[in-house]
């Protein structure tokens, strides 16, 4: 029980809620705070989210103009995306862009490469739908604050003459930035989740970096434009936590759980407003509640495995990341620190290999540059055993 006191659990997500009745124009009201916050440092705009910006529209006519006449708009755009020699798109986690900025840094998460594609299949006018991928959300963290991923991709087609008919589908194709062997579950979101998911990341980014009044105006946005995503009330929530609002951070909380009972993030993130207001026993009633539905947490044997390493008990750490990975194979962290383990035990072999996995892992261009030169120095030492 004890695990999930220090902790605020934020969702990074790609992904969407289950859909259910929004809630009405006055729940709203009662949970969104805006004079305890200052201006938004620039524009929170939804609109801004797939603008197309010129130097995107010149790139269409000018790059792209032989290639779609020679094969169509639909597979020009998938052969852009994914060929080394056009856009040269770069996986990076580090933050989520909307279309133009994406477009910039020729870089991004699955949502933000997701989001720029939309928006140039639109321009170009390609009809478009966005899926939710049906998988487990993996976790990652920064300080004290946990995040849940899911993921989205998007199928484009070209409208057909036959209004009953939505796409030829002859011509859809799907674009995936991350790749998978097996053909996954998937089903259609709207656009208002997809920009909900956008401000929602934008929020966790921006409350990660202590910018709490810039994190609340995205939240503040991401409920507006779809309330039925609730992880963005659960978003809400650690901000007014971080923010020193408990009366509010509690009320955002119960909100959620009077509309999913279950969800564990809104119930550990309450059992550290309660236990931060002084009702013990109340929390403690919510975090056995919370032990019995989730009783390894996400980052549980990761925890007790850092402890472990701080006393030096680098083979119980091993095993204990090795739990860990257990349940989030590619887990870049994970990974790491299991090769701090092996080193520590000198297997300088095993600790390459996890190394290894680690920087092809990384969901950043300093993780992987890290985790490279981390690299280097092991592969010049002579394998240990």
């Amino acid at each position: 029980m004890k695990a999930f006191l220090p902790l605020a659990i934020a969702t990074l997500l790609t992904a969407c809620a289950d859909l259910a009745p929004a809630p009405d124009s006055a729940t709203n009201t009662v949970l969104l705070h805006d004079s305890l916050f200052a201006p938004a440092s620039k524009p929170v705009r939804a609109a801004d989210v797939f603008a197309v910006s010129d130097e995107m529209r010149f790139y269409l006519r000018q790059q792209m103009g032989e290639d779609m006449d020679a094969k169509g708009k639909e597979r020009a755009l998938y052969d852009a995306l994914y060929s080394r020699n056009q856009l040269r798109l770069e996986y990076d986690a580090e933050m989520t862009r909307n279309a133009s900025e994406a477009f910039a840094a020729r870089s991004g998460n699955c949502l933000s490469l997701a989001i720029m594609t939309a928006a140039f299949a639109r321009e170009l006018g390609l009809t478009v739908r966005f899926q939710r991928v049906f998988s487990e959300d993996t976790w990652s963290r920064l300080g004290d604050l946990y995040f849940a991923s899911g993921h989205v991709n998007v199928t484009l087609g070209r409208k057909n003459q036959d209004p009953r008919v939505l796409f030829a589908e002859r011509h859809v194709l799907t674009i995936d930035f991350i790749h998978t062997d097996r053909k996954p579950f998937a089903y259609e979101v709207g656009e208002s989740m997809i920009v909900a998911m956008y401000m929602n990341n934008r929020a966790a980014e921006l409350l990660s970096r202590g910018r709490l009044d810039d994190a609340y105006w995205h939240a503040r946005e991401a409920i507006m434009v779809d309330p039925r995503f609730t992880a963005a009330f659960n978003t809400l929530g650690v901000i007014y936590k971080r923010h020193g609002n408990d009366p509010e951070a509690e009320r955002v909380m119960r909100f959620v759980l009077s509309r999913e009972p279950e969800n564990a993030n809104a119930m550990a993130n309450l059992v550290t407003v309660l236990h931060d207001t002084g009702r013990k026993s109340e929390a403690d009633a919510l975090a056995r509640k919370l032990a019995a539905l989730e009783p390894n947490p996400p980052f549980y044997f990761f925890n007790q495995g850092m402890e472990a390493m701080r006393a030096g008990d680098f083979a119980r750490a091993r095993d204990l990341f090795k739990r860990e990975i257990a349940r989030d194979a590619y887990n870049h962290e994970f990974h790491f620190w299991l090769a701090m383990a092996y080193y520590g035990l000198g297997d300088a072999t095993q600790a390459r290999e996890h190394l290894t996995v680690a920087m092809e892992n990384s969901n950043t261009r300093s993780e992987h540059d890290l985790y490279s030169a981390k690299l280097d120095r092991l592969r010049a030492l002579r394998p240990q055993r």
